[in-house]
């Protein structure tokens, strides 16, 4: 065996690319695509629906709230405007989020659906914001609704509503991609701000009690907050770079340690690109003289089993490698 530097490159049927150079520093780097594309088509025709369905209450909601004189109807279409821009947001974000990556953006722009997200989740806390205010406004002398107008229009929004929900939950994946659930998140709060007009609406016709428009509003709108806050947190969680909320770090590391020859696990890293597409980086070091190439495989193949993790990068280290310390 000669002591030039030498190179050889191994293919497996999952898309793994492996790089070994001679004195044991090899890197790994196991990629798929296929997500990309899977859910994409269906994703926008729900949100489509959904955009539609939205758009049009927003405009029954808005001149019936002006015509029964409802601060329920009212914000609930106010809330619904910004529905329809966040749902048109969501749509862009999806088509911007497939665009090929670049030299220059080297994961593609699949960061732009979270983006959207927390734009999403701050716009519903300043909606719900505008909505307190405007019912404590009304709570010293609630004004005189037309009661059975605004149950019959809240009833058509309500049914609206839950037409949109369910063709972003069977359409599209509301339960995995955190573009989506911040859109469903906000059709199921206009659905909550219905079924508030809906109950304020009776207990006026009943009661003539008033002021339950603006205290019911006030609970749809707390309600809204605590959906909107998880949606913040989730997106905020994504783009610090945290580890996914399905996957526990200690439990990789000590997956990786059981494979025959490895002594050492170090610099894991483990975060989110984009809903549904998780990467992993970490240094692997192993005992001198045993197989680099049978350890990589090894270990992209549990990563990907075990933890769902496609798109991995492992770095194989033995006692002739040495690197400084990492700041992360």
């Amino acid at each position: 065996m000669n002591n030039s530097k030498t190179d050889s490159h191994t293919h497996s049927h999952a898309g793994t690319h492996t790089h070994s150079h001679a004195g044991g520093h090899s890197h790994s780097h196991a990629h798929s695509h296929s997500h990309a594309h899977s859910h994409a088509p269906d994703n926008k025709k729900g949100l489509l629906i959904a955009l539609i369905i939205t758009g049009g209450i927003m405009f029954l909601e808005f001149f019936g709230g002006l015509f029964t004189g409802s601060l329920a109807l009212l914000s609930d279409s106010g809330h619904m405007l910004s529905d329809t821009a966040s749902l048109a947001l969501s749509l862009v974000a999806m088509i911007i989020a497939v665009k090929p990556a670049s030299s220059k953006n080297s994961y593609g722009f699949h960061r732009f659906e979270i983006m959207a997200a927390l734009f999403n989740g701050v716009t519903l806390f300043v909606i719900s914001g505008f909505i307190m205010y405007e019912a404590f406004q009304r709570f010293s002398a609630p004004p005189v609704v037309a009661s059975g107008t605004m149950m019959l229009i809240a009833s058509v929004g309500l049914l609206a509503n839950l037409v949109s929900a369910w063709s972003l939950m069977r359409k599209s994946g509301a339960k995995d991609n955190i573009n989506i659930r911040s859109a469903y998140l906000h059709v199921i709060s206009d659905a909550l701000g219905s079924v508030g007009a809906l109950a304020a609406g009776l207990i006026m016709n009943l009661f003539s009690w008033y002021v339950a428009d603006p205290i019911i509003s006030v609970l749809v709108a707390l309600l809204i907050l605590r959906s909107a806050w998880g949606v913040i947190k989730q997106a905020f969680h994504i783009l610090m770079e945290g580890t996914p909320l399905s996957v526990n770090a200690e439990e990789v590391e000590k997956a990786l340690l059981q494979i025959e020859g490895v002594q050492d696990v170090h610099d894991l890293h483990i975060w989110t690109i984009t809903s549904g597409l998780d990467a992993l980086s970490g240094h692997l070091l192993i005992k001198d003289g045993v197989n680099t190439e049978q350890v990589l495989q090894q270990a992209l193949k549990l990563v990907e089993e075990n933890f769902g993790i496609q798109h991995s990068t492992l770095q194989i280290e033995n006692s002739a490698v040495k690197h400084g310390h990492l700041p992360v």
